[in-house]
């Protein structure tokens, strides 16, 4: 899916729902051609790559280029890495963005 909407979308939503996280999964093409793991999460409006470095400029989009965004998910939050607990998901990234699937 082309990410360039997607981001904006799941950001408006999620800065009225802080007991979610969204974690979007895909690929990214390296120089050297090779794909790569992509992971975002986004939280209370903000979205972080924590796979690849970021641009410090906030109006800038955290997808490295070449990044395809494939799965979504939906998390309870705060976030919590031992005790992760999935709502949603994983799905297509797209059925995110209508604010009623945010049970």
């Amino acid at each position: 899916m082309s990410s360039d909407p997607l981001l904006p979308a799941l950001e408006a939503i999620s800065r009225d729902r802080p007991d979610r996280v969204v974690r979007l999964r895909g690929t990214v093409q390296s120089a050297e051609r090779a794909e790569e793991a992509l992971e975002v999460l986004i939280f209370r409006g903000f979205s972080s790559c924590t796979t690849h470095p970021t641009d410090f400029d906030p109006d800038r989009t955290v997808l490295p280029e070449g990044a395809t965004v494939e799965t979504a998910e939906l998390l309870r939050g705060p976030l919590n890495p031992q005790q992760e607990e999935r709502l949603l998901g994983p799905l297509p990234p797209e059925q995110l963005t209508e604010a009623g699937r945010w049970i």
